[in-house]
């Protein structure tokens, strides 16, 4: 029996890529010590204050984000500039969903994730528990 918990994680001053790598690890489960790979194991994750999350000013000017609408030359791209300012919830979800598996058991991992612009979420009745993440790279 796989027991699940509700996590609450602050992205504020987080750099994305690492945030991503560790709540990818959280959803997968790995940190539990019956982890098994093909098993949807983990625990579900609500990451906050997802707008104060920050990303390297080099890399945030010629990071873009690709999507085609299939149509002859319907490639788009949108720069990571104009997707923070929009909905910055997605640039966690889009990080951490590319490194979870690229299979139907990935996608039902993905399900378990919710990110929040702001610092109040929506998931009071689940208990959540705050969570603070082992490796943290936080910037005044």
């Amino acid at each position: 029996m796989v027991e699940r918990q509700w996590l609450v994680v602050d992205a504020a001053g987080q750099n994305i890529g690492r945030l991503a790598s560790q709540i990818a690890t959280l959803l997968r489960g790995k940190h539990k010590p019956y982890y098994t790979p093909h098993t949807d194991c983990g625990d579900y994750v609500i990451v906050i204050n997802a707008a104060k999350a920050i990303m390297s000013p080099k890399r945030a000017e010629t990071k873009s984000y690709y999507y085609n609408t299939l149509y002859p030359g319907g490639a788009r791209f949108k720069r990571y500039t104009e997707v923070q300012r929009k909905n910055p919830a997605f640039a966690i979800q889009h990080a951490v969903r590319g490194m979870l598996p690229k299979t139907s058991l990935g996608e039902v991992i993905a399900k378990k994730l919710r990110v929040f612009n702001g610092a109040e979420h929506t998931h009071a009745a689940q208990k959540p528990i705050p969570y603070t993440l082992p490796y943290t790279s936080k910037r005044s």
